[in-house]
């Protein structure tokens, strides 16, 4: 089973210009723990989690103090990025072995979707259940 069989193709994305505040609201919205920063070619720049805004708000001691920052600020920049046609198993492997949480998935160097490790986890375990 590929990346491709699981991946999250419609979830939103960042750019350089969004706000912190767009991050929060796009996360509540589509329900999804972490977005990928885009440049205008789609091509990922970073990534947003969670635990990145979190910190972020600790660091200046009040989501209001950090609302109206950039979201890249925040962000993990240079994300480790992985092809539609990975198998999941090594993306998984990839993923615990570099201690991400979140992996966007590219195709022509354009993303394409995003897996969260669960989503891989998930797949494995329905890829090997025994059938009736």
């Amino acid at each position: 089973m590929t990346l491709r069989e699981v991946l999250h193709a419609h979830i939103p994305t960042l750019n350089r210009r969004s706000t912190v505040r767009d991050a929060v609201d796009k996360m509540d919205v589509y329900q999804f723990p972490a977005l990928v920063v885009v440049d205008d070619d789609m091509v990922p720049i970073g990534v947003l989690t969670e635990g990145d805004l979190c910190r972020g708000i600790g660091e200046q001691g009040s989501l209001f103090a950090v609302k109206d920052e950039p979201v890249f600020r925040f962000a993990t920049p240079h994300p480790t990025v992985a092809s539609a046609s990975i198998e999941v198993s090594d993306a998984l492997h990839m993923m615990l072995s570099q201690g991400i949480t979140v992996l966007p998935i590219v195709d022509d160097g354009t993303l394409c979707g995003i897996v969260l490790r669960v989503d891989l986890m998930q797949a494995m375990l329905i890829d090997v259940e025994p059938g009736p």
